[in-house]
């Protein structure tokens, strides 16, 4: 059927609801990140500190663990993935995972963070993922597609690019 692929940006810049819109329009299963943050990630999170390394290894493994399952069948998965390492303790899991990258400035996403109440990452934050973001890398399965646009065109420039992108196998 297809690799999984993880929608990764900052938060605030739409994982979850474009994940859910692909996942819906290619007919594969869907999963949120953040339903993997043990309850301590959450508490951190919730007073406004920033997460280590080591408080995102077990929450990076059970996704990984989500995305072997999905390996080959296909799956989206909505995963900040800020960093390349952490990009690649989840291809280590599953090596064909494809990433989207949700790109857009801190004002665009910024505006979009501030119309979601309740949710646990507060705003205070936002600058201290844009500083841990690394965009991805060439050698790295996956495109960056605008968020300022509504969620239709993002899903549907995700489809069009990936309809003429060659498969990891292909590029064997």
């Amino acid at each position: 059927m297809g690799s999984p692929i993880v929608v990764m940006g900052v938060s605030g810049s739409g994982k979850s609801t474009v994940g859910a819109a692909l996942a819906q329009r290619l007919r594969i299963p869907f999963a949120d990140a953040d339903d993997f943050h043990p309850a301590a990630n959450v508490a951190k999170m919730t007073s406004g500190q920033a997460l280590t390394d080591d408080d995102r290894y077990p929450w990076l493994e059970a996704i990984g663990a989500w995305l072997a399952q999905h390996c080959g069948e296909g799956g989206v998965m909505s995963c900040s993935a800020l960093k390349r390492k952490y990009r690649d303790q989840l291809r280590r899991h599953c090596p064909d995972v494809e990433f989207l990258h949700l790109s857009g400035s801190p004002e665009v996403i910024g505006a979009r963070q501030a119309s979601r109440p309740g949710h646990f990452m507060p705003a205070s934050l936002l600058a201290s993922q844009f500083d841990t973001l690394e965009p991805l890398e060439p050698d790295e399965r996956g495109i960056v597609v605008d968020v300022d646009q509504d969620i239709d065109a993002v899903v549907d420039s995700y489809v069009a690019s990936s309809a003429t992108r060659p498969t990891e196998q292909e590029n064997r």
